[in-house]
C-alpha cells in the first residue's frame, strides 16, 4: 500500500464532499469528488488513493466526476471505494480495475427470530459448527461440486439454478440485487481455466476480508424503516461476505492481459497501466462485459449456497427448521460490479456504465429496481465493519442519485495494509482479544486474524456518519458481532 501523502489540492465543496479540480493535472476530463468527514480526510490525505481518483478522471467518456467513498484506500487502478460512470455514446470505456479482481464481492444479511438471550448460551457451539461446516480459507473446495457444464449454468442462470436443487426459496431471489441475475452474462466468454477454478468453490467463503458473522442489533436509528426491513433491538442476524472466488479473479486477470494493448489500439492515453480499459462497444469491451456479468452471477450463487449452509447449521444447533427460525434473507448487495444504468447527467437522461469498486448501490424510495416490499422506503444497504466493533444497515437516499450515481460506501475501509496488520499482530492472540470484547472468532490461520484485526480498519461508525450526513444513504440499524468465522 502506498504511503506517500497526496500532494494535490482537496477543496471542501459541501457537506462531507471534497474536490480535486480537473485543473490539477493535464488530461483530467472531470473533477474528482471524495466523500469524507474532516476527521476521515486527515487520514485520506496521507495516502495516495486520491491520486487514483484523479487518474480515473482521465478515462474516456467519464461523466460528472470521478468519485470516492469515505472507505477509500489504495487499490488496483481504481481506489477501493471508487465510483465512476462512462457514457458509451461519448467513447466511454469499461475498466476491469473499476470492478476489481473479486467480481461481485458482496454481502447479504440473513434475519432470524432469535434474540441475544436465545443465542448467547450457544454462541461458542454455533461458531464452531459454522466454522467446521462452511469451507473457508484460500483455495478451499466446498461440498457442492459442479462439472464444467453445470458451472457455466451457474453463470448463465444465477441462483435460480441452485434453487432448482432445493437450495433456497424464490423469496431469496426477490431480495437479491438484480434478482440474482445480471442479464446478458455469457458463460462461453469465460475461459476454461476460469471455469475450472469455479467448479469446486461455489459455497465457500474464501480468505482475506471475507467472513461470516453472527450479529445482534444493538441500536435502531429509524424505527419506521427498520419495521419494513423486519429488524428490531437485540435480534440476531447473520452477515455473509464473499464473492466469485477464483473464477472471478481469473475473469479479471484474463481481461487485463488483453486490455493492456487497447489504449494504443484505440488511440487514448492512460496515466496508469492498471487502468487498462477498452471502449464499451469494442470486441474486447463486449467480451469482458459478458464474462464479468457471468462471473457476477456465480458470485450470487456462491452467497446463496453459503446462506443455505448457514441455515442448515442453525437448524442443527437450535433443533428447528430454518423456516421456523425465521431465517429470511433481508437483502444481498454487490460491491464490485459495473452495470448499465439510467442516470441524469447535467439534466439529460443517459444510459451509463456505473463502475462500483468497493462501493454499494443505494437506490432511494420509489426506484423501480428496489424490491416492491421495500420500494416505499428505499433499498436496504448493508455495510460491514470490522469484527470487533460494528456493522450497519442503511437505506438508499435520494441524494445518492444526485451526487454519486446511486452509490454509497461498502464497508469501513482499511486503515493498515495487510502486511502492517500482520506485523502489528505478531505474538498477539487476536482471538483472545476479541473474546474479551464479547466476540467468539475462529479462522483458518492466526495470520488471517491478524490481517483482519479491528485496528486494521477505520471505525465504520465514522464512515457511516459521513454518508448519512452527505445524504447518500441513511442510518437504520447498527449491529455488533458476537461470533465470527474467517478464512
Amino acid at each position: 500500500m502506498a504511503k506517500a501523502e497526496f500532494s494535490g489540492p482537496l477543496e471542501k465543496i459541501g457537506c462531507n464532499c471534497w474536490r480535486i479540480p480537473k485543473s490539477f493535472r493535464a488530461g483530467m476530463r472531470v473533477d474528482g469528488h471524495i466523500f469524507a468527514s474532516d476527521k476521515l480526510m486527515e487520514t485520506i490525505r496521507k495516502d495516495q488513493a486520491p491520486e487514483q481518483v484523479a487518474n480515473v478522471a482521465m478515462l474516456p467518456g467519464i461523466q460528472k466526476a470521478s468519485l470516492a467513498m469515505p472507505d477509500i484506500h489504495w487499490g488496483y487502478g481504481f481506489c477501493i471505494g471508487g465510483v465512476c460512470a462512462t457514457d458509451p455514446e461519448e467513447g466511454g470505456v469499461i475498466s476491469p480495475g473499476g470492478v476489481g479482481y473479486d467480481i461481485n464481492c458482496g454481502v447479504r444479511l440473513v434475519k432470524t427470530n432469535l434474540y441475544l438471550d436465545d443465542v448467547k448460551p450457544h454462541i461458542r457451539e454455533l461458531v464452531k459448527a459454522l466454522f467446521y461446516s462452511i469451507p473457508s480459507g484460500a483455495g478451499r473446495a466446498g461440498k457442492y461440486k459442479f462439472d464444467t457444464t453445470e458451472t457455466r449454468r451457474l453463470m448463465g442462470e444465477g441462483p435460480r439454478f441452485v434453487l432448482g436443487r432445493g437450495l433456497g426459496v424464490p423469496q431469496d431471489l426477490e431480495h437479491t440485487e438484480s434478482n440474482g441475475l445480471i442479464p446478458d452474462g455469457d458463460p462461453h466468454q469465460v475461459s476454461d481455466h476460469a471455469v475450472k477454478r469455479g467448479t469446486e468453490q461455489c459455497g465457500t467463503l474464501g480468505s482475506g476480508n471475507h467472513f461470516l458473522e453472527v450479529q445482534v442489533v444493538d441500536a435502531v436509528l429509524d424505527a419506521d424503516v427498520a419495521k419494513v426491513f423486519g429488524l428490531e433491538l437485540n435480534q440476531v442476524c447473520v452477515m455473509i461476505h464473499s464473492g466469485s472466488r477464483g473464477l472471478g479473479y481469473q475473469v479479471c486477470d484474463d481481461a487485463l492481459s488483453v486490455f493492456r494493448n487497447c489504449p494504443e489500439k484505440y488511440k487514448f492515453e492512460l496515466p496508469d497501466r492498471q487502468l487498462a480499459c477498452a471502449p464499451v462497444g469494442s470486441p474486447e469491451g463486449r467480451k469482458y462485459i459478458a464474462a464479468m456479468r457471468a462471473a457476477a452471477n456465480y458470485g450470487f450463487c456462491n452467497r446463496q449456497l453459503l446462506m443455505h449452509q448457514t441455515r442448515e447449521v442453525f437448524a442443527s444447533v437450535f433443533g428447528q427448521s430454518w423456516q421456523d427460525l425465521g431465517m429470511d434473507l433481508l437483502y444481498d448487495v454487490a460491491h464490485n460490479i459495473a452495470k448499465l444504468e439510467e442516470h441524469d447527467v447535467d439534466g439529460i437522461r443517459k444510459k451509463v456504465w456505473v463502475h462500483r469498486k468497493g462501493a454499494t448501490r443505494a437506490f432511494p424510495a420509489g426506484h423501480p429496481d428496489v424490491p416492491e416490499q421495500f420500494r416505499a422506503v428505499g433499498q436496504p444497504v448493508i455495510i460491514p465493519g470490522d469484527m470487533g466493533r460494528a456493522s450497519w444497515v442503511l437505506v438508499g437516499s435520494a441524494g445518492s442519485m444526485e451526487k454519486s450515481f446511486g452509490s454509497t460506501c461498502h464497508g469501513a475501509g482499511r486503515a493498515m495494509s495487510r502486511t502492517a496488520a500482520k506485523l502489528d499482530g505478531a505474538g498477539r492472540k487476536i482471538d483472545k482479544e476479541l473474546e474479551h470484547r464479547g466476540v467468539i472468532a475462529m479462522a483458518s490461520s492466526r495470520s488471517g486474524l491478524a490481517e483482519e484485526q479491528p485496528k486494521a480498519y477505520k471505525n465504520v461508525d465514522d464512515v457511516v456518519d459521513t454518508v448519512h450526513d452527505a445524504d447518500l444513504s441513511r442510518k437504520v440499524a447498527r449491529m455488533r458481532p458476537i461470533g465470527v468465522i474467517k478464512g
